[in-house]
């Protein structure tokens, strides 16, 4: 594959999504990210979704790009394979990550014998090496509890998984500047809910509760601090509104035609719609209505085109299925996809990076490896092993 990345060698042992989907990042961006697995496949080798004979979609989308082999870890001979991938020469190759536990052969002062300067991100569950999952870690990041309108709602998007992913992906380009400009690697340690307790301070939670004492209310359906929230239409469909500037905020009074009502509120309350966020948040109560009078008599064709005349900030709420039916944006009009043949399942929309990088036109997305398609190819083109010697590995089933 092309890209930006093209000449850095990445080895990967991984299982779900956060160590995965970070090496998927660099393989779509030119690096050859080789995946190792157990022979039979690991423990997300049959996830769900799967299509009706079997073929895991969830571990296809996190694989693309990457070349696949298959292993026998539990045997010595199995273990020095991988640590002669991950340790192999060459001045952009001696990169390994994982989320599996980097100990015994699999740690970092173990492979650091065969290379000095190896590169290792390894991701952990807690920063204490103890176990986590994105399911674990949400429920105690507080936002179950401000979802929805009463009771837990967890969310259905990994989230912390995924950031986990791109921030290790980052870890990867990070170490190798590094290494590029003191010739010194290093262990690289990701804790996945140090991920989300970055994320949840940045965005001012952890002070608001430690400075001001403040649990936060649940609102439902609206954006806490600005104007937004859901609003049903005439033929039943569903849109959110939002607007957290003055200018969205005038488009969304001149779209629905409220301009009177509203300067009349601003009147009798003293608030300041146009320049206070936080203003349109407290009178959400009175500003609502004024927008939902407004949708209840206009179909979504309508409402569309008097949001857009205005430049309103606005999306539709749709399925799924009807994301890739009707949404131009996940189709091949959108330069992020392209229609690609992948070896167990066939040929689905599918993407690229959605980094572009200006003089240059990318990499290909990638098809996702069939389990240890490339197992030959990389004993030979990496380790150097000749036919023979091939052949004797899988005669002893140390690969497959």
């Amino acid at each position: 594959m092309g890209g930006v990345l093209a000449g850095m060698r990445v080895v990967e042992g991984s299982a779900f999504v956060a160590c995965p989907s970070g090496g998927m990042t660099l393989a779509q961006h030119g690096a050859d990210v080789i995946r190792f697995d157990a022979i039979g496949g690991g423990i997300d080798y049959h996830r769900w979704p799967l299509t009706p004979d079997g073929q895991s979609l969830y571990w296809q989308g996190l694989n693309k790009g990457k070349r696949s082999i298959q292993v026998d870890l539990r045997s010595p001979e199995g273990r020095e394979l991988i640590t002669a991938l991950a340790t192999a020469p060459g001045p952009d190759a001696g990169i390994f990550t994982t989320n599996f536990p980097a100990v015994g052969w699999l740690s970092y002062d173990s492979l650091r014998r065969h290379r000095d300067d190896l590169i290792m991100v390894a991701i952990t569950g807690n920063h204490d090496g103890s176990t986590a999952v994105d399911y674990t870690v949400n429920c105690a990041m507080g936002y179950p509890w401000l979802t929805g309108a009463h009771g837990t709602v967890n969310h259905v998007l990994p989230a912390w998984d995924v950031i986990c992913g791109q921030t290790a992906a980052l870890g990867v380009l990070a170490a190798e500047r590094q290494r590029s400009r003191t010739g010194q690697g290093g262990l690289v340690n990701l804790a996945l809910s140090d991920v989300a307790l970055a994320a949840v301070s940045m965005l001012g939670h952890v002070a608001e509760a430690q400075l001001l004492g403040a649990q936060r209310p649940r609102i439902g359906n609206d954006v806490y601090g600005a104007f937004g929230r859901d609003f049903e239409l005439a033929d039943g469909e569903r849109i959110q509104i939002v607007a957290v500037s003055a200018r969205q905020w005038q488009s969304v009074v001149a779209a629905c035609g409220i301009g009177d009502e509203v300067a009349a509120l601003e009147a009798e309350t003293g608030l300041d719609f146009t320049r206070a966020d936080g203003d349109r948040y407290l009178a959400r109560d009175r500003l609502n209505p004024l927008v939902a009078r407004w949708c209840a008599t206009r179909s979504l064709a309508d409402a569309s085109a008097a949001l857009d005349a205005q430049g309103a900030c606005w999306g539709r709420y749709q399925s799924i299925l009807e994301l890739v039916a009707d949404d131009p944006r996940c189709s091949t009009e959108n330069p992020l996809f392209a229609e690609v043949d992948h070896p167990e399942t066939g040929r689905y929309l599918t993407p690229g990076p959605p980094l572009r990088f200006s003089g240059h036109n990318g990499a290909d997305p990638g098809a996702a490896p069939r389990l240890g398609q490339h197992t030959d190819e990389v004993l030979a083109g990496v380790l150097g092993l000749s036919a023979t010697e091939i052949a004797g590995l899988h005669d002893r089933r140390v690969v497959a």
